[in-house]
């Protein structure tokens, strides 16, 4: 989310969390504008602080603005570095195509206390590619631990994702915009997608 306007979209449409990205990226947000989101007090809805391998000052920098705020650190990070945080921590962790459930289970294990966020393994990024990764390397890792997962995930998709993986939560991005724009329908359609198949399943 990049606007007060986006986040108040986000909680129209029944997400539980926003995003914000403070780390380089198309949709990097800038502390003036998290200063804006902060002081909108939107209720309702979890702010989560997007990061990739920041110092421990940023990270207490954010949480400044939002105390309630999950830290999700999507680089290189250490498992000590992780813990010293404190708080709810997001770990994401990046499925490539030869990523064995074993390798990953063990990538996972490195960050006991987090919450893992999977995504999708694209050299030279971080995340925000709008790929998907093979859903079934995780599904069996995700029946022990709770997982995220993100990477390509669209209204027309997410339903089969959650099906297969029963995940704890789901990240979405580019798949619910239009132009680069969030977009209020998609936000709708892939919330109600989340929770038909989180209920039929």
């Amino acid at each position: 989310m990049t606007s007060v306007a986006d986040v108040e979209l986000a909680r129209a449409a029944g997400a539980d969390a926003y995003g914000m990205i403070f780390a380089p990226s198309a949709r990097r947000i800038s502390f003036e504008t998290a200063r804006e989101i902060a002081r909108a007090e939107i209720g309702g809805i979890t702010p989560v602080a997007v990061m990739v391998d920041p110092h421990a000052d940023d990270v207490a920098r954010v949480r400044e603005l939002f105390p309630d705020a999950l830290v999700q650190l999507s680089g290189t990070e250490s498992p000590a570095f992780a813990a010293s945080l404190g708080g709810t921590i997001l770990k994401a962790v990046h499925v490539g195509d030869d990523d064995t459930p074993e390798e990953l289970a063990a990538a996972c294990n490195r960050y006991a206390p987090a919450l893992i966020l999977c995504d999708t393994k694209v050299p030279g990024a971080y995340g925000g590619t709008g790929e998907t990764f093979a859903w079934e390397r995780v599904a069996r890792l995700a029946r022990w631990r709770p997982l995220m997962v993100a990477g390509g995930l669209t209204p027309e998709n997410v339903g089969a994702c959650v099906r297969l993986i029963r995940p704890f939560g789901v990240d979405v991005r580019s798949g619910v915009e239009t132009d680069g724009r969030k977009d209020a329908r998609k936000m709708m359609q892939f919330v109600r997608a989340v929770r038909e198949s989180d209920a039929a399943a």
